[in-house]
């Protein structure tokens, strides 16, 4: 067991800053020369370049459910042994979702910072904090944080309408300077924001000048019992080349995915479909994870040495994994939101259409000869194909939709985002020559 300051850094909703507040922490308490840790709950990849950005270090993510708790807490020990500090994101409110990021506190006994919006409203803070605290028995509050306040006397106000004995961890003022700009999917990706670490630092100095940069207390962590993790097959991938497409237009991937080929026996090669680079001649396997494709229309359809090596990977019969934004590129066209349309690869019948809004979002399961694999889906896009799906995703909540899972050969496509560590022996059978 290994004792570290933790804490998980929590808000009522998404928007309220949570991803700045815990960037600018780790940037603030890493300029003081401790080693940080930062991880994300939840499936999340974009949060997640901010973070790394911050603490200089990978980020993975927490969750009970996708990864399971085994998992989870296999992270956090291996953290804690290299770690002064743990800083944990939460995901959308302190409640939101099965399990929720007050799940993950409790389960690990991880303090919990509550950043509130107070940039319109006044003695209702204290409310907030109170309900927040209050609705779980068992939560181990380290304070609460105003972020988005006008003045040092708007400050005082929502600090004096907390209830008593409810800790006070300061302020972050309003200020454009540190805001994160967002698009559709959540936060622009860090290498897009060419003014990041300015903007980072910034609210660092912001929490340092008001009082924000307390060390959390100490949090035990233990390693899972050998028997609780997943089984990852040694050797299952030895000596398989798999082609990452990693670009600004396929850049969701979960470090703990390469991380588990790489335990598997793979070895991986990145390449860039918006350069026009090709699929490496001898990768064994091809991984199309999901992106922004959308944004890059004319150089997706227009550069034709990756296009021309897809294809021929395809047709030498060699296993293509694509997801989500890696499924688009696989249809016949793609149009964005804007109504502009261009050719894709057309190795599945259909065309990808953005729809402006939300199409579906959610933890999902899927079947596979080797077991239960766990990942999410979430997208603005409709696949318009006569393709009927080899077999079906399993939403986690009641009601929810079904994604389908598209085959060809050894081509498997679907707009859910697998999740490695769950069946590592299933994602070996996906990849494997």
């Amino acid at each position: 067991m290994i004792d570290r300051p933790a804490l998980l850094i929590t808000a009522p909703a998404s928007g309220q800053g949570k991803t700045t507040v815990t960037a600018a922490l780790a940037h603030a308490h890493r300029s003081k020369g401790l080693r940080v840790r930062v991880f994300k709950t939840g499936p999340d990849f974009l949060d997640a370049t901010v973070l790394e950005r911050a603490s200089g270090a990978p980020v993975h993510q927490l969750d009970l459910w996708m990864g399971g708790p085994a998992h989870c807490a296999d992270l956090l020990h291996r953290a804690a042994q290299e770690a002064d500090l743990i800083l944990v994101e939460g995901v959308m409110g302190l409640h939101d979702g099965t399990p929720s990021s007050a799940d993950l506190a409790l389960h690990f006994g991880l303090p919990v910072l509550m950043v509130i919006d107070a940039s319109a409203m006044a003695q209702t803070f204290g409310a907030v904090a109170h309900g927040l605290a209050s609705y779980r028995p068992g939560l181990r509050l380290a304070g609460v944080l105003a972020n988005g306040v006008g003045s040092v006397g708007h400050a005082q106000m929502v600090r004096e309408s907390l209830p008593p004995g409810m800790a006070w961890y300061g302020s972050l003022p309003r200020g454009p300077g540190y805001a994160l700009p967002s698009r559709h999917l959540g936060l622009v990706q860090a290498g897009e924001v060419d003014d990041l670490d300015q903007r980072i630092a910034a609210a660092a100095r912001g929490l340092h000048e008001n009082g924000a940069l307390a060390m959390p207390p100490a949090v035990r962590f233990s390693a899972p019992a050998q028997e609780d993790r997943p089984v990852t097959p040694p050797g299952a991938l030895a000596g398989v080349a798999i082609a990452v497409a990693r670009d600004a237009a396929f850049s969701f991937l979960y470090r703990a995915n390469l991380d588990t080929l790489r335990a598997l026996g793979a070895e991986l090669t990145f390449f860039s479909p918006l350069a026009d680079e090709p699929v490496p001649a001898a990768a064994d396997a091809l991984y199309l994870p999901g992106g922004y494709p959308e944004l890059h229309l004319p150089a997706l359809a227009g550069n034709t040495r990756w296009r021309d090596s897809v294809h021929a990977h395809h047709a030498a019969g060699r296993p293509l994994v694509a997801e989500c934004g890696g499924l688009l590129v696989l249809l016949d066209s793609l149009t964005d939101v804007e109504g502009r349309s261009a050719p894709m690869l057309g190795l599945l019948p259909g065309r990808g259409v953005m729809a402006g809004r939300l199409v579906n979002l959610g933890m999902h399961s899927l079947t596979l000869p080797q077991g239960e694999v766990r990942g999410h889906t979430f997208h603005h896009a409709r696949m318009e194909s006569a393709l009927q799906p080899a077999q079906c995703t399993r939403p986690q909540r009641q009601h929810g939709q079904a994604e389908g899972v598209f085959r060809d050969a050894r081509l498997f496509a679907s707009f859910m985002h697998l999740y490695f560590p769950s069946n590592p022996a299933a994602i070996a059978q996906l990849f494997k020559p």
